[in-house]
């Protein structure tokens, strides 16, 4: 069987690759530019950086800086009107998943027009809007080389997946420098979640030999990593690593989709407002449990990947330190519970069934190996508060 590969048309990637960026405008014939970032990006000079690479190219740029993590259909309005009132002719988006992910919906309503929720699935948008470069400054989301966006509905608290060719950056770079200056929260949360694609992609039902050949090697990338640059962020080799991992995680997700952790994680972080990638890593462990007697192999095999097992183990083996390993990781990289995030359990028992209806609803919990009924997807849930 054929498999589908969206990928985006450039990529620059490596250390100093911020400085292809007027390049790669050119490259698109495009002359006014619309930077999609945020404070953070703007404090730490990075934003300033590209708009004088920009000027010094004669390329004309605007800043909008006031992307919001987690962003809203809302949120993205004034610089959608931006973009229109503006004749910008493209878009450049500087920081993590959440400056990505609204450009992307920027990129669609201000040239397509309507509202977000006009986007989600199960439409697929191929249409195409204006072109993005994404520039990832966390190592994690892999949004700069995927075909998904989530925003959340303001009125419902839905977190939107939003699904297509129209949603893939026509460019990218990816330089592991721009990530040296992450605290050690961010650096463990993004990188759990590119941990996380990595594993559903390879498990996904959706999977080929191209995405597994990604979704292996950003495993051996990340694994060995992680710890080392949540401890310790001015390592540059590990930074380096850990940044082609989640990149080349990404890729392998965009190209086979993510499962249950994600289709169940998306609801948290709408209902509670927890980042991404540390609600999904309060899932991973205990949904890798609950779905490896579906994938024996496939599981076993992520383990030899991150090198918690040899060839030789057996598939039980395997799997076991697999899972014993994700719960040590989320203790040493001091993943809270839902309570010790502040979550109370009247209020999530409040809303638990609106989760399951909406995890349901994105689809993605069908490509997990073991497709979990509304009573075991509960049951998932409650399990962490144990």
């Amino acid at each position: 069987m054929s498999a589908s590969v969206t990928l985006p048309r450039m990529m620059e990637i490596g250390g100093g690759a911020i400085a292809r960026t007027p390049d790669l405008v050119k490259n698109l014939n495009a002359s006014r530019v619309l930077l999609i970032t945020d404070r953070t990006m703007v404090q730490f000079g990075y934003a300033d950086k590209v708009q004088q690479l920009l000027t010094q190219a004669d390329i004309e740029s605007r800043v909008y800086a006031d992307t919001i993590p987690e962003p809203t259909a809302s949120s993205v309005d004034e610089a959608v009107q931006i973009a229109k009132d503006g004749g910008f002719d493209c878009l450049i988006a500087l920081g993590g998943g959440s400056a990505i992910d609204s450009a992307k919906a920027i990129a669609i309503l201000a040239h397509f027009g309507g509202k977000m929720r006009d986007y989600k699935v199960p439409r697929i948008v191929n249409e195409q809007g204006l072109p993005i470069i994404a520039i990832p400054t966390t190592a994690g989301t892999g949004s700069e080389v995927t075909k998904f966006t989530v925003i959340t509905d303001d009125a419902t608290d839905e977190k939107m997946l939003c699904v297509g060719l129209g949603f893939s950056p026509t460019a990218a770079i990816v330089d592991y420098e721009l990530t040296m200056s992450l605290p050690a929260r961010i650096t463990a949360d993004t990188g759990i979640d590119a941990l996380t694609h990595a594993i559903e992609a390879y498990v996904s039902r959706k999977a080929s030999a191209f995405s597994d050949f990604n979704a292996l090697e950003a495993m051996r990338l990340i694994a060995p990593n992680l710890r080392t640059v949540y401890h310790n962020g001015s390592d540059t080799n590990a930074r380096e690593a850990m940044m082609r991992g989640a990149t080349i995680a990404g890729i392998a997700f965009s190209n086979a989709s993510v499962a249950l952790v994600h289709g169940m994680s998306r609801p948290i972080g709408a209902f509670f407002h927890v980042p991404h990638g540390l609600s999904n890593a309060m899932l991973l462990p205990s949904i890798t449990a609950f779905s490896i007697q579906e994938a024996p192999v496939r599981y076993a095999q992520c383990a030899v990947a991150m090198g918690l097992a040899r060839e030789t183990d057996s598939i039980d083996v395997a799997n076991a330190r697999l899972v014993e390993e994700l719960a040590a990781i989320n203790q040493e990289l001091n993943v809270p519970t839902l309570e010790e995030f502040g979550v109370t359990r009247d209020n999530f028992e409040s809303v638990v069934d609106t989760m399951i209806e909406q995890a349901l609803a994105s689809g993605s919990p069908a490509n997990n190996p073991r497709v979990p009924n509304p009573e075991e997807m509960k049951s998932l849930y409650r399990g962490l508060w144990s």
